[in-house]
């Protein structure tokens, strides 16, 4: 099972759903020709791509597993190669509780002249103002987009230290350049 959601989250298929599901939500990333490629490819732009003007895709995964307890990532924009994040919970229906946060915040820094952020610098929780928080819900996907200004956190959670970790699987689409 495992060995199928793997191939499939790096087939041409999966890219090509996830920017058709962007576009009917009008959101218009401009990648008319793209070129998924495996990690066996590497991470550079090939002259051919960059010939015809394809831009080249991949997927990479992350898991992770944060404390209840104090658990937290700090507000970012995430790096310049990164395109599209989708981060799916792995918890049980039972496994927990909402009241400990967990949930992904998009946030704006207090001062705006530093909203601009392509280079992923992070920032103080002091230091920014949370515009919606999507509570951490079992078997539910976050998707956001990278831009210049997509700043976004975990705040530290507040469950008791014999909590269930935070788990999630990222699956980041990246450009190649």
């Amino acid at each position: 099972m495992w060995k199928a959601f793997y191939d499939h989250v790096k087939s041409a298929d999966f890219f090509e759903k996830v920017l058709e599901m962007l576009a009917a939500n009008r959101i218009d990333l401009g990648l008319r020709r793209i070129r998924v490629l495996s990690e066996k490819t590497g991470h550079k732009a090939s002259l051919l791509s960059r010939i015809r003007r394809q831009t080249e895709l991949s997927a990479r995964f992350e898991f992770s597993m944060m404390p209840a307890d104090g658990g937290r990532i700090l507000p970012h924009t995430d790096a310049p190669n990164k395109l599209i994040t989708l981060v799916v919970s792995m918890m049980r229906p039972d496994e927990w509780d909402m009241a400990w946060g967990g949930g992904t915040s998009v946030c704006l820094p207090t001062d705006r002249t530093l909203v601009f952020n392509h280079l992923n610098k992070s920032m103080a929780f002091e230091d920014v103002d949370t515009v919606k928080t999507f509570p951490f819900e079992p078997n539910q996907c976050v998707l956001f987009v990278k831009t210049y200004n997509s700043w976004h956190h975990v705040a530290p959670m507040t469950g008791p230290g014999d909590a269930p970790l935070r788990k999630t699987l990222t699956i980041n689409i990246e450009s190649c350049v």
